[in-house]
C-alpha cells in the first residue's frame, strides 16, 4: 500500500510513525523544529489520515504495515531514523527486529516491546478489541494494535541498532518500566524519562524538548548510519 506522507527539510532522513487513531500531523510541531537540519517525513498509517483504508482486514496487520513502511524507506538514498509514538513505536521496534540494518537508529515514545507471555498478549489484544471504538477508526483498522507473536521481545538481544526510549514522567508508569527493560536487554538502548511529559508529549509544550532530544540523537549517529 502506498502510504500518505508529509515531508519537509533536507539532510539525514527521519521518518515519524504516529499512534493508533492519530495522523502524520501529530508530528507537526517536532517536524517544524527539525526540518532546518534533517529531512523529516511523517506517515499516515493504513486507514489513518489520507492513507488508503481498504475493506480487506488483512491490510491492517502488523506485517502489512511494516511492508508499507518498507516502501516509504526505499525512497531514501541513505538509512533513515525511525521515530514512533505508542503503536508507532512498537512498529518501529518490530521493523528493526525483522529488518536488521535497515534503519540507522530508532527512537520510541511511550511504547513497549510487546509480550512474550501468551496470556498477557491475549489480554492486550482483548483490551484492544474492546476499546477499538475509542480511537475513531474502523474496527478493522484498530487491528493494527493487535500482537500475534513476541518477535520484538525474542530478538531484543540481537537488535544492535542505536535506540533511544522516551517515557513521559506523567504517563502511565508501565511505559517507563518498558523503557527500562529495553535499556537492559538491548545492546545499544538508552532510556530518558521526560519529567512532566504525558502520553502525547510530542504534541504539547514538551514538543521542543522531544525535538531537541531527537536532534541530538540523530546528530550523534555515525555518518552514513
Amino acid at each position: 500500500m502506498q502510504l500518505n506522507t508529509v515531508s519537509s527539510g533536507s539532510g539525514r532522513p527521519i521518518v515519524f510513525i504516529h499512534g493508533l487513531g492519530m495522523t502524520a500531523h501529530t508530528w507537526d510541531a517536532c517536524a517544524a523544529l527539525l526540518s532546518d537540519r534533517f529531512t523529516v517525513m511523517a506517515v499516515d498509517l493504513p486507514g489513518h489520515g489520507e492513507s488508503p483504508c481498504p475493506d480487506d482486514p488483512d491490510a491492517f496487520t502488523r506485517d502489512a504495515a511494516l511492508a508499507d513502511l518498507d516502501v516509504v524507506l526505499d525512497q531514501f538514498d541513505e538509512p533513515a531514523v525511525l521515530v514512533g509514538h505508542s503503536l508507532g513505536g512498537y512498529l518501529a521496534l518490530a521493523h528493526a527486529a525483522t529488518r536488521p540494518n535497515v534503519a540507522c537508529g530508532v527512537i520510541v515514545l511511550n511504547t513497549g516491546p510487546g509480550f512474550r507471555d501468551v496470556v498477557k498478549r491475549e489480554g492486550w489484544n482483548e483490551r484492544s478489541r474492546r476499546n477499538a471504538h475509542r480511537f475513531g477508526v474502523p474496527e478493522r483498522v484498530a487491528n493494527l494494535n493487535l500482537q500475534e507473536d513476541s518477535v520484538v521481545m525474542d530478538r531484543l538481544a540481537e537488535m544492535t541498532v542505536p535506540t533511544l526510549v522516551l517515557a513521559g514522567g506523567d504517563d502511565r508508569p508501565e511505559y517507563a518500566g518498558a523503557g527500562s527493560y529495553l535499556e537492559r536487554k538491548m545492546p545499544d538502548a538508552k532510556l530518558i524519562v521526560l519529567e512532566g511529559g504525558g502520553h502525547s508529549m510530542h504534541e504539547d509544550t514538551h514538543a521542543s524538548d522531544v525535538a531537541g532530544i531527537v536532534a541530538a540523537f540523530v546528530a550523534a549517529l555515525p555518518d552514513g548510519g
